[in-house]
């Protein structure tokens, strides 16, 4: 296998810009990652389709495979990174750096470097032995749009029964997480003179109206579901940010609320937003004023593989602890839609995730190898 070494892996995945975001001054090609990682496959003995992203300029997944059949395993992950602000690293974002035991770049946890500590996990094992297939996929997009991951359902393909998602986790597993929806309040009134509420509608008391709803849904909310599992037991409702008005003696004429909702497993995004719906159309009666509700991306839906699934049951036996529930979001339920068993686990912390000074422990290394190699022997090779 001629593929580089761990640590010439890293350097090149860190030194390969891919940024995404819903920002175009950000956004970034994930083409260069996407050209190492299928080289590399390549030369491990993989079978390797790049697919670019409908609708997406310079945005690309890639499945490398090796055996065949239904039932393999696919270790997976994202290729973008967050973006970041150079002045508050220490050391360059894009330059891979030793110290203190560690590996600090951006993208060595939030997950660029799981590619590499695969490819390495796997460099002594005999793909040729393969008795189920083992793929590893990369996406694009993940800190963004998802775009990648959507695109996978779009082709209709069984990639295999077990996913493992090598999102930042302390190598502890995950087996559920909350969704995310992001939402936009629009409430249109009339602008008028402040001297006389008659000469207008004022958006900003409609939305003050609003606001107390959303609010109170929450409260029902919380009541009608709970999850023991969760560090946070219930959905959230954040109210994160407003804006109205122009100036102080003027009717407020419009006003804008943005607020995120993270409801647990079980919960439907689109009932959700039915449900919300409901309530601004009565909220809008006889009031004069239009409430327009838009969503600021199409969400994450909550995620919940059974406690029984053979990758639940093998992660646990391998790590030595029980698969928890996380309040992120990952491209889980998009895997399980594909018909996959999936969990979150990977080198690194989440607390690392979308901060300066980004960094991977070193120790952690040889046990994540060590956890790859048995889920692949356990469901690929025995």
């Amino acid at each position: 296998m001629r593929y580089p070494d761990l640590a010439s892996m890293m350097q090149r995945l860190i030194a390969a810009p891919s940024v995404s975001s819903v920002s175009p001054v950000w956004d970034q090609s994930n083409r260069q990652v996407i050209e190492h990682l299928a080289d590399w496959c390549r030369d491990a003995g993989f079978h390797v389709e790049i697919l670019p992203i409908p609708g997406k300029e310079d945005k690309f997944n890639l499945i490398a495979t090796a055996g065949s059949g239904p039932e393999g395993l696919v270790l997976s992950g994202h290729t973008d990174t967050v973006p970041f602000d150079a002045q508050r690293w220490q050391t360059d974002p894009f330059v891979l750096t030793e110290r203190d035991g560690r590996w600090y770049g951006l993208g060595t946890a939030d997950m660029k470097g799981f590619f590499a500590v695969v490819l390495e996990a796997i460099r002594e094992l005999d793909l040729g032995q393969l008795k189920h297939p083992l793929v590893l996929l990369a996406t694009a997009d993940e800190e963004s749009s998802m775009c990648g991951a959507r695109a996978l359902l779009d082709l209709h393909r069984q990639l295999g029964r077990h996913a493992v998602i090598g999102e930042p986790t302390g190598l502890r597993p995950v087996r559920m997480h909350k969704g995310i929806a992001m939402e936009a309040l629009r409430v249109i009134g009339q602008s008028g003179h402040s001297s006389n509420p008659e000469l207008g509608n004022n958006a900003l008391e409609g939305m003050h109206r609003i606001m107390a709803d959303l609010l109170s849904w929450r409260d029902e909310l919380q009541a009608r579901y709970r999850n023991p599992l969760f560090e946070v037991d219930v959905p959230t409702l954040n109210l994160g940010h407003i804006h109205g008005g122009d100036n102080p003696n003027r009717i407020c004429g419009e006003c804008e609320l943005h607020f995120d909702l993270r409801p647990l497993p079980g919960m439907s995004l689109d009932g959700l937003r039915d449900e919300l719906d409901v309530r601004l159309r009565r909220l809008a009666l006889d009031t004069g004023l239009t409430i327009e509700r838009k969503p600021l991306f199409d969400g994450i839906p909550a995620m919940e593989t059974s406690a029984g699934a053979a990758i639940v049951r093998a992660v646990e036996e391998l790590t030595d602890h029980p698969a928890q529930a996380v309040a992120f979001g990952t491209e889980g339920p998009f895997l399980n839609a594909l018909g996959m068993e999936t969990v979150v686990l990977g080198p690194g912390n989440i607390d690392q995730a979308h901060q300066p000074d980004e960094y991977l422990a070193l120790d952690q290394l040889e046990p994540a190898m060590a956890i790859i190699r048995g889920l692949v022997r356990r469901l690929c090779l025995d």
